[in-house]
């Protein structure tokens, strides 16, 4: 194992020093290890992605929620949602739920806002979203968990 490795070193070092100008003048392309480029464009993508979704604090979330111009959706499992839900929320599971043009006529022209138990799911639900309208898309952080600690108004579902 350790001359495998040992071996893939001197192959990557000499295909390295491949890439460098050989005749002592300097070149006017870098010399980048060979897929930086890609491994760059993953993390700008990546990154990106992040962008797409915002983090909203409980604070936060109640001041949208006095606009009354936001559609907070819960997306946690119906075992979950059975034990209360943020006052006014509605309830799709994440299982469920799919950006869709059906989505938008629903959310009348409101902002949709996502939350789960701990921030995790809604994030993911949070990317789906942006992806689907190319541009962000809030969430609340923290999730019922933070809104339940901060003395949030909860419900039982319907």
């Amino acid at each position: 194992m350790l001359k495998l490795r040992y071996s893939f070193t001197v192959a990557a070092l000499l295909g390295l020093s491949a890439c460098a100008p050989s005749n002592g003048e300097e070149s006017d392309t870098p010399s980048v290890p060979p897929g930086f480029e890609l491994a760059a464009a993953k993390q700008s993508a990546a990154q990106s992605e992040q962008s797409q979704v915002i983090d909203l604090s409980v604070a936060e979330l109640q001041t949208l929620r006095a606009s009354g111009n936001i559609w907070l959706i819960d997306v946690r499992t119906d075992e979950e949602v059975a034990d209360g839900m943020i006052e006014g929320a509605s309830h799709i599971p994440l299982a469920e739920f799919s950006p869709s043009p059906e989505l938008l006529e629903q959310a009348n022209g409101r902002e949709i806002v996502l939350y789960c138990r701990s921030g995790r799911r809604s994030a993911k639900a949070s990317r789906a979203l942006a992806a689907f309208l190319g541009k962000p898309v809030r969430h609340l952080a923290g999730g019922f968990i933070a809104w339940d600690e901060a003395g949030g108004a909860t419900m039982m579902p319907q």
